[in-house]
């Protein structure tokens, strides 16, 4: 046992230091702080104290600041990872459309990958894609059919549901447009279009990652 800094972490607990900051002062473990000093009752001042300081401005900011150094951290080994695995991949024909696609379609923001069309076979491509080349799985997937509003609702969310594989319940409410467009447009888009989101920031950035990769290498 750490004779030495068991006693220095009791000493400095007595005086109301927090165990975060004793563990750094003294070079320990925090996990091995809180047993060492799980006797210890302090006051009530300085409980108070404890509090107010982890509520403070500064300690607000600096927990923001880690925590974004660590997101900027993890998205860093994301994209390495994924411009690795392009190189393993690029070989493909359906990965080299599956992200030529959602480069021409997709979203950039939002962190949540998702893709909007009005023609099933881009939408059954791109399942594919994600199924057959992420592997992602099926409760990450959701459906969102924007419509007009004379056309049949349910008529149409069975439709993409057919097209995409994704059931019925796990799509949003449909957004139904006024039918103040023209009855060509109308005509031509009976179905509407349906948006597909995969809930998972991860593979967004891994995605753009992708893309990344296909404009740096002309194929």
């Amino acid at each position: 046992m750490k004779v030495m800094e068991r006693n220095e972490a009791i000493k400095l607990r007595k005086q109301g230091m927090a165990m975060g900051e004793i563990a750094k002062k003294i070079g320990v473990s925090k996990s091995s702080v809180s047993y060492w000093v799980r006797d210890i009752a302090i006051t009530k001042q300085q409980r108070s104290k404890l509090n107010a300081n982890g509520h403070s401005v500064e300690a607000i900011e600096k927990r923001r600041i880690a925590r974004l150094a660590n997101t900027q951290k993890h998205r860093d080994i994301i994209k390495q990872e994924a411009l690795i695995e392009a190189s393993q991949l690029v070989s493909q024909p359906l990965w080299c459309i599956g992200v030529a696609l959602y480069w021409g379609e997709g979203g950039k923001t939002q962190q949540t990958a998702r893709i909007s069309n009005a023609d099933p076979t881009v939408i059954f491509t791109m399942m594919r894609f994600f199924r057959e080349i992420c592997e992602i799985p099926e409760e990450k997937f959701r459906g969102h059919v924007h419509t007009f509003a004379h056309t049949n609702i349910n008529k149409s969310v069975q439709y993409w549901s057919t097209v995409s594989d994704i059931p019925t319940t796990r799509f949003y409410k449909t957004y139904c447009k006024p039918s103040s467009a023209s009855r060509q447009k109308r005509d031509t888009l009976p179905y509407g279009t349906v948006q597909i989101y995969v809930h998972d920031s991860d593979f967004f950035f891994r995605l753009i990652a992708w893309i990344e990769y296909l404009k740096n290498n002309k194929l």
